[in-house]
């Protein structure tokens, strides 16, 4: 495992980040299961689920999966961590469906007939997860750490920092969730002060993903 023993800068994701936000992406959305939703929508070559990803972190506008919502934890220069915070009022998920075509078409795949696998093969019960959340909540999302990094502290600085971010903009609350049976990460969010406040349970997504649901977690901030 490499040791972070030099220079680790905490910075807005930059155009050039898109490929790593893109494996971020599609790792923290696995969590601990074989697939997550981006494998399901995509898939099922995973150079294509991180090329469709890379595509969507670069359009011109940005939007749920931009790489402008994102902050990366940089080690000597490398993109070591990353994570995302915005307003669902601004970039919550339904802001994503505009440029899926626009992606489909970056991977030479047909937009319909990915969406037409996706709820075929049950990716999209994930979409009957969606958490609620309080007007203004800020909200945490992707986080991932490659490998040569992890269990060096660098999502504690993400964390400290994209709160920071949130309470700079007005928000009072900041919301994180996390899929079941992930614990590590639920107990690296509740070391950050957070706090279940919402289980999401659904059969459906259980059968396809191996997983019974989703666990909503808040603080204030």
């Amino acid at each position: 495992m490499q040791q972070i023993q030099n220079d680790v800068q905490i910075v807005d994701a930059r155009p050039e980040h898109a490929p790593f936000i893109a494996w971020v992406m599609r790792t923290a959305a696995r969590s601990h299961l074989p697939k997550g939703i981006w494998d399901f929508m995509a898939g099922p070559d995973e150079d294509r689920v991180l090329r469709y990803l890379e595509a969507l972190a670069s359009t011109p506008e940005p939007h749920f999966a931009h790489h402008s919502v994102y902050i990366v934890a940089e080690v000597d220069g490398r993109p070591a961590a990353a994570l995302s915070g915005y307003f669902d009022e601004e970039y919550g998920s339904a802001t994503v469906m505009p440029y899926l075509p626009a992606a489909a078409k970056a991977v030479g795949a047909d937009h319909d007939e990915l969406m037409a696998q996706f709820a075929a093969n049950g990716g999209a019960s994930m979409l009957g997860l969606m958490p609620h959340h309080e007007p203004r909540a800020w909200i945490i999302e992707h986080v991932a750490t490659h490998p040569d990094f992890r269990r060096q502290g660098l999502v504690d600085r993400l964390l400290a920092a994209i709160i920071e971010k949130g309470r700079a903009r007005g928000a009072t609350i900041c919301d994180i969730g996390v899929l079941m049976g992930n614990d590590a990460a639920q107990r690296a969010y509740e070391k950050a002060g957070f706090r279940v406040v919402e289980d999401l349970l659904n059969a459906d997504f259980e059968a396809a993903y191996g997983c019974p649901g989703f666990r909503e977690l808040s603080r204030a901030i």
